[in-house]
Order: C-alpha cells, then structure tokens, then sequence
C-alpha cells in the first residue's frame, strides 16, 4: 500500500484538521511548512473570500495543502427550531458576553457547489477533503480533472465501505471523540457511533483504501497507538487551537491543555443531519502545549510536531 506521505506529498502522516469559523489560510500555510499537511476550511467562506485565501496559501508554501467542504442539503429555515437553538444556547452566549442578536438567522455553512469548483480550478489543490459523504459524481469529476486526492470523513464502517465504493483516495475514520461536526451520512442512529481506538482497527480490516485516524489524538502516544492499530497517519484539530495563528479573540483564547483537563463535553444538537457541538474543546492529554503567542510561527509549530515526529 502507497504510504500517506506518498500519496499526500508530505513528510509527516498528520493531516491539521479543517477548523471552520477559528482559522484560515495562515494556519494551513505554517502546518504545510512544517512538513504535515495544512487545511482550510471553506465551508463559512464566501467565493472570494476562498479565492483570497487559496491565494495567500499559493503565495507562501510550495507543499501540499488540503481544502475541505461540506457535503450537505442546507436545512430548509424553521423559526420555531431556530427560537429553540437560541434559548438553549442562551445560557453560554450570557456566560462568555455575547450578544444573541448578532447571531446571523439560517445556515451558516454551505456545501460544495458549481462555482466553487471554479474557483478551485485556478488554484488546483493537490488534496481536496469533504464531511457528510461526497459532492455529486460531476462535482468530483471536477475535482479529479487536475490530479487532486480526495478525502472524506467515516464515523461507522458502513460509511467507510460507501466512501471507498465512490474512489477516495483515503478514508479519515471519525471517532465520537472528534471536535465540531460529526461527519454522518448514512445513517442518523447515534447508538452506532464508537471511539476512535474502537472504529479504526475495524474500518482497516473492512477497506483497502488507507485510513486516517481522528478524534481525541492530540499526543506523540496517541499518534503512535493509530499507527498500532493500522492507521496510516492522523489528523489533528484541538491541539492546534493552541496556535497564535488562530483568528479567536482574547475571550475565545484557549488555555494550555494537561492531563487534569476532563474530557470533550457534547451537546447534541436537534438539527436535520443531528450534529453534535463540541461545547468544552478540552481533551485528556499526557502533554502540556503552552500558548506561544509571543514565539515565532516556527518556534511554535516546531513545538506541537516534535512529539510525533518520532513515529514515523
């Protein structure tokens, strides 16, 4: 089986997961020259904001980078439901001094379309990634045309059977400890979601396509135990919001993550493809990753790779 590394073109098996809303091209651009792969997400993007940020990545890195985007049907706007989301949350947007009524009305996120194909053309990303299955066939095709390897998200080993029978080029299995959104499209049933050590080792044995693991890795031991179970490489999402490279404000700042932390709390979420929202982005680690704010993008990129750097 062709390595990660060899089918990616990057020297590192670790994928920077896609953060939409909390990142751009900055990030992306310093994880690629650190060797991993780097993602933006485009999913919150308009068209030209994509473009600008495709731009700035195409100006400052010569490595891979992976774009991502949702595969989903928007949700048809229910003032009702909408109502039911903003009392709920309530409580957090008090909580952290936020005004409710500043909280755009509708879906903030759209799937993967026509035009941003188009845009896409112009840059031609070497690796393009999609959550909630895969655009349709002449959206693919299109993004076949210059060469790029596709990826897309797996929670359940039926999933990935369906995502390997459509030709990706990896499989990013998904398990229940993963941040922001869960990535199901076949089925709705939460009783079939597992862990990430439960899911991987039965998605290899299920699919010849190379897998990557995700969710709850955030540690050189985590990274080592993927690879234990077959997994080709991993990806990557919380441990980075500990960059300076993050587009957070001063009250969204993340404070260094240990071991005391305790785990990621879910609030599930009564919405169409029943997502679930990370609320506490805590996770349980055996590493202590400072805020770097004041060290250069090296120094702290640097910082957060050497501890996997070993295992591969």
């Amino acid at each position: 089986m062709t390595s990660l590394q060899s089918l990616l073109g990057i020297e590192l098996a670790i994928i920077q997961a896609p953060m939409a809303g909390v990142q751009g091209s900055a990030l992306a651009v310093a994880v690629s020259n650190a060797g991993a792969l780097g993602s933006l997400p485009c999913a919150m993007l308009g068209l030209e904001a994509m473009r600008d940020e495709l731009v700035a990545i195409k100006a400052q890195t010569l490595k891979s980078f992976n774009v991502n985007f949702f595969c989903h049907t928007p949700p048809t706007p229910n003032a009702e439901r909408e109502a039911v989301w903003r009392t709920t949350l309530s409580p957090y947007y008090q909580e952290f001094g936020l005004d409710v009524s500043t909280v755009p009305v509708g879906p903030g996120r759209g799937p993967f379309s026509h035009e941003a194909a188009d845009v896409l053309s112009e840059i031609r990303p070497a690796v393009v990634s999609f959550h909630f299955g895969l655009p349709s066939p002449e959206l693919l095709a299109r993004v076949r045309t210059w060469g790029a390897k596709i990826l897309s998200s797996a929670t359940t080993v039926e999933e990935a059977r369906w995502l390997e029978s459509h030709g990706v080029d990896a499989i990013i299995a998904q398990g229940l400890e993963a941040g922001g959104h869960r990535g199901t499209f076949l089925s709705e049933d939460l009783t079939r979601q597992v862990g990430t050590f439960a899911l991987v080792p039965q998605i290899v044995r299920a699919v010849k396509t190379p897998v990557i693991a995700a969710g709850g890795i955030a540690d050189a031991k985590g990274v080592a135990a993927a690879l234990a179970l077959g997994a080709a490489g991993v990806q990557i999402g919380t441990a980075y919001l500990l960059c300076s490279l993050l587009r957070c404000t001063p009250k969204e700042t993340i404070t260094p993550i240990h071991a005391n932390n305790p785990g990621t709390q879910k609030l599930q979420c009564p919405t169409p493809k029943t997502a679930s929202i990370t609320i506490a982005m805590k996770v349980k680690t055996e590493i202590v990753i400072a805020v770097l704010r004041n060290r250069s993008t090296n120094a702290l990129f640097i910082s957060i790779l050497i501890p996997y750097i070993k295992y591969f």
